[in-house]
């Protein structure tokens, strides 16, 4: 006989002074009419069945009657709940001088209504099981597998976890990688001169540097280099025309420098310059606590003065904190960033992927750790690990945020779940995930909330079943 399932609450023992554990009570709609107002309920170690049972409809002759035993069944395992004895009017008479009823079992007339209760054990495997009411009519005793038996209601005392779908972001596929390494370089020059000498003072060290980023990318059989650009700055001090000289000539003594250390195609290797570097003076002065800085800010952020004005002005109406810039600040500006453009290969193949992330994790895609991803059990931390690296690689991104924060919340994480969701965006499945965080945390009206969104916005096998669960739980109406 086909019923539907019904939830019962499990239990958390809850014990009270007297050591009695709580009980929570719910109601259960029945499949026989008879049965009416039927709740099931457990505390830890003990089951309570309760009904009224309605014989209104029973008519027996005065010298019959009829055994209704309450049953619960778990495939073979059978519990038998004290019977119920409904006779006519001369056996009931009968029975009251002859036969003793124990406990919770019942003698009564046919066509009236009882209320049954029953106390028992609790065993586990009720909590996955069946009430039925089983009827001997023929006063053979009690055999599950002969009598009349009619199915009631199905229990489920297990214990009801919130267990939602993750919905995870696949990344777009990156049709060129393209990365690029930054640096700047502090090369010294000898005094209006524009030749490097690789020796000279600090020289050394700087020029490996350059050759560092190079060489790192250059040699990796993954990457390609595609473009190096060289831009070279000169600091406000002296005259404008002389600075612009200084900052072309040493921009271009640097790219000669590189190029006469790699066989570079010609347009690999850009220069540009900047004369004077006021913005970098502005940028310091913004984030320095020296005297009149709102008045020596407003002097170098003239535009509507030529440089050399503004540096004679900058001097003269302050020359001390001139002399300071002069000496500690403008030797900073004379500087020369250098860009390196290059493409990295593509990966398919998820032990290659695993490879290179263990190896050099900066060469992969969000895309390309997602692949991994699939092929690794999700309950694993090497499922976890990979998510945790693109957020690493990819803080801004919004896909790597909400895997990394669904994965999180898969592994019970909840900070940091909530940490990657406040980065994630406002996808469909952002706001799925945002509703099950809210389910965790116990918001459970933000979670409803949520949820119905994220299914009008496309997710909804996904939201309903996550909603359902909460009804079931009672979290939710």
């Amino acid at each position: 006989m086909r019923f539907n399932a019904i939830r019962v609450t499990a239990l958390v023992a809850a014990m009270l002074a007297a050591s009695v554990p709580a009980i929570v009570a719910e109601s259960l709609p029945s499949r026989d009419p008879r049965v009416k107002d039927l709740s099931v309920e457990r505390s830890e170690n003990k089951l309570f069945v309760n009904f009224s049972l309605d014989l209104t409809q029973l008519k027996l002759k005065s010298d019959r009657e009829v055994t209704i035993h309450p049953v619960i069944t778990a495939g073979d395992s059978v519990v038998v709940l004290p019977k119920v004895v409904a006779a006519g009017r001369n056996r009931y008479i009968q029975n009251q001088r002859k036969r003793t009823f124990t406990g919770s079992e019942r003698l009564t007339r046919s066509g009236g209504v009882i209320d049954y209760h029953a106390v028992i054990p609790y065993s586990s495997w009720m909590g996955s099981s069946v009430i039925s009411l089983s009827e001997d009519w023929c006063g053979c005793g009690f055999d599950i597998e002969e009598s009349r038996r009619s199915d009631v209601a199905a229990i489920d005392l297990r214990e009801r976890v919130f267990s939602p779908r993750w919905a995870y972001i696949s990344p777009r596929v990156e049709a060129r990688k393209e990365r690029s390494a930054s640096g700047s370089a502090y090369i010294d020059f000898k005094v209006n001169r524009t030749e490097i000498d690789p020796c000279y003072r600090r020289n050394p060290q700087e020029l490996a540097a350059i050759r560092d980023t190079i060489d790192i990318i250059k040699n990796d059989p993954d990457s390609r280099i595609e473009a190096i650009t060289i831009t070279g700055y000169a600091s406000p001090e002296g005259p404008f025309d002389n600075n612009e000289r200084l900052a072309k000539g040493r921009t271009q003594s640097l790219a000669d420098y590189v190029r006469g250390l790699y066989s570079f195609p010609s347009s690999v290797l850009h220069t540009a310059s900047v004369a004077e570097d006021w913005a970098g003076l502005v940028r310091y002065v913004e984030n320095s606590d020296m005297t009149c800085r709102d008045e020596i800010l407003s002097v170098i952020s003239r535009t509507d003065l030529d440089p050399d004005a503004r540096e004679w002005k900058l001097k003269k109406e302050f020359p001390d904190q001139y002399r300071y810039l002069l000496d500690n600040v403008y030797p900073g500006l004379r500087h020369s960033d250098y860009t390196v453009r290059y493409v990295i290969s593509s990966f398919s193949d998820p032990a290659k992927i695993a490879k290179v992330m263990k190896e050099d994790p900066r060469k992969l895609s969000l895309h390309e750790l997602y692949v991994l991803a699939q092929t690794l059990p999700t309950d694993s931390d090497e499922f976890r690990e990979v998510f945790e690296v693109a957020v690493r690689l990819y803080p801004d991104a919004p896909e790597a945020n909400l895997n990394a924060a669904v994965s999180a919340l898969s592994f019970g994480d909840i900070t940091g779940a909530g940490r990657y969701l406040a980065k994630s965006g406002d996808s469909p499945e952002a706001v799925y995930a945002r509703g099950i965080y809210a389910a965790r945390t116990g918001d459970y009206v933000s979670a409803l909330s949520l949820l119905s969104r994220a299914g009008q916005l496309g997710l909804g096998a996904y939201a309903n079943d996550a909603i359902e669960q909460l009804r079931l739980m009672g979290k939710i109406d």
